[in-house]
């Protein structure tokens, strides 16, 4: 070996973006099914469906339950979850008939249910009535499902080693110590973890503490198996063996605080040789870190809410609202593009928002009552609240506030921005992970006041909130590309750069021939990147998760 150092692991960032695709573990239980059988009650079982290009697709189902109206299923489902889609699920529970198997019989269904991966993750304990056919209540059947994340890697671990009282290897001088950790994987083979680097000529050795990540030094498994080994270094690569040990991450943890814990360092073959033989040493971990990673589901379970706001442009190059040209005619067949896209990325969020009130602005028009242009008024007119009910609410608010405005301009989305800065910043202030802001501006041309956008942006990245651009009909939107920092850093007019990429920018026309899906899954993929980044930097870790309520909005029929 040519360097003392020994291949140094690289030290995980806690802002490095993570896979925005995680697994959802859901249980299932049921309470006051119907009884079908005559002489004994009920043997239930539950199918999984997910919605697929329209259609319900089987995904798996549960264990039967012999004779039991409150069965509570071992069986637990995975299913992959994304942020950016809405997974549509079904559940059908049915009375099993033994070696029948399962029949999908009227008489034998218990009822079924429906919901999005989304309101599950978002509320993690989801309580509904069963519904048989035509929307029938079946009784008092209820199902709930609780979800849960599978973790794939909750983060990294700091160790300290040191050694004492070494065995001497060399002959002129002291040995020449470095540590090597390995796991032991299922197959009983050994997978290099960390390696220290070299410390010359001393017999109690301090290494440099160092950093892995959980998945990598334990599959993130406590109890699985550690083997530690400590080598004398060779400069030629054949290095003395001095001692090991065996050892697991549930054993390392005990060295947290002020304690520390100690193993003898073993040569097997001095063991069966010398009749005295104690150690070939001593190595202790003086201290052990635990840095947890949180992942975008960690946040939204332990409730942080998304809140949703719109802007919607009502500047003249939009063309008069009642000439069928005009990007904001309404046309009872067939909605307009503005219309497209709110409820493409609004029927997303409502999902992980608990109480599904959406704010609402509007920008470069002039409203009553005297006419004078607004850069963010609440298209519901009610200054003092610009929430509407749910994304139909956002619609009709919309769609009634178009008869009553004058198209104007310019297209300024500076004050809007400031607008839920404002508001995200008193969240801030709570310095807990509780609510993150999307802000939606639908617009159909370049921004006129992009020196003022370019600063609230700055400010904006600072904040608890993510913005989403859609540039609605046929301007051309190649200035608006500077916005979105992906082929560059975003600056303010005075060169300050954006704390972390906040804007996604896409034209709608690349989206006019395909399902309104797709636009939703392409601006809204970064936002738990987005979520996640903005947490770790200010460090907030995800809250406790409130105790467990059957949610009263979902009681209606599907």
């Amino acid at each position: 070996r040519a360097t003392a150092t020994m291949g140094e692991t690289p030290e995980p960032s806690p802002q490095a973006p993570l896979a925005v695709l995680s697994k959802v573990e859901l249980r299932v239980s049921c309470k006051h099914l119907l009884d079908r059988d005559t002489l004994n009650k009920s043997d239930p079982c539950v199918l999984l469906l997910m919605q697929s290009q329209g259609q319900w697709m089987e995904v798996d189902r549960s264990e039967i339950i012999k004779s039991n109206l409150n069965p509570v299923f071992a069986k637990i489902f995975t299913v992959d979850y994304y942020f950016e889609e809405v997974q549509k699920l079904r559940f059908e529970v049915y009375d099993s008939h033994g070696h029948a198997g399962v029949g999908t019989h009227d008489d034998d269904f218990l009822g079924g249910m429906e919901c999005t991966v989304g309101q599950i993750v978002a509320q993690k304990r989801v309580t509904k009535p069963l519904f048989l056919k035509y929307g029938k209540f079946a009784g008092k059947s209820t199902i709930t499902v609780i979800s849960e994340e599978i973790s794939g890697n909750n983060g990294y671990v700091e160790l300290a080693f040191r050694a004492k009282k070494l065995d001497d290897k060399d002959l002129f001088s002291k040995s020449d110590p470095f540590l090597e950790i390995y796991r032991i994987d299922d197959d009983r083979s050994e997978q290099l973890v960390y390696r220290t680097e070299v410390v010359k000529n001393n017999l109690s050795p301090i290494w440099e503490p160092f950093k892995v990540s959980l998945n990598s030094l334990c599959s993130c498994e406590e109890k699985r198996k550690l083997r530690c080994v400590v080598w004398d270094y060779d400069s030629r690569g054949k290095h003395d063996f001095i001692g090991e040990f065996f050892t697991t991450f549930e054993e390392m943890q005990k060295a947290m605080g002020e304690n520390k814990v100690q193993w003898d360092c073993m040569n097997p073959k001095y063991k069966i040789k010398k009749r005295n033989y104690k150690n070939s040493g001593v190595v202790v971990l003086l201290d052990l870190k635990i840095h947890r990673v949180y992942s975008f589901l960690d946040y939204i379970m332990g409730g942080c809410q998304i809140h949703f706001t719109v802007a919607i442009d009502f500047t003249a190059s939009n063309g008069d609202p009642r000439n069928s040209c005009s990007l904001h005619y309404i046309n009872p067949y067939q909605p307009n593009e503005y219309l497209k896209a709110l409820v493409a990325v609004g029927e997303i969020c409502q999902d992980y928002d608990s109480d599904k009130k959406f704010s609402a602005l509007g920008f470069g028009a002039r409203i009553p009552p005297k006419y004078e242009v607004s850069h963010d008024f609440a298209i519901n007119f009610n200054p003092d609240n610009d929430e509407c009910e749910g994304i139909q609410g956002v619609v009709e608010s919309y769609q009634s506030c178009l008869p009553k405005i004058q198209l104007y301009g310019p297209t300024n989305v500076a004050p809007i921005i400031s607008k839920v800065a404002r508001v995200a910043a008193n969240e801030e202030r709570t310095k807990e992970a509780s609510q993150y802001f999307i802000l939606l501006i639908l617009t159909d041309g370049v921004v006129t006041d992009m020196a003022d956008t370019r600063e609230a942006i700055v400010r904006a990245s600072y904040l608890p909130m993510s913005i989403i651009i859609v540039g609605v009909g046929n301007a051309d939107f190649t200035d608006m590309q500077i916005l979105d920092g992906d082929d560059g850093i975003l600056r303010s007019p005075k060169g300050e750069p954006v704390l972390r990429d906040i804007v996604q920018f896409v034209p709608f026309r690349e989206f006019k021939n395909a399902s309104p899906t797709a636009l939703a899954k392409c601006v809204l993929a970064e936002v738990p990147k987005q979520v996640v980044e903005y947490y770790s930097y200010k460090a907030f870790p995800p809250r406790c998760p409130q105790p467990d309520t059957p949610d009263s909005n979902l009681s209606s029929p599907q």
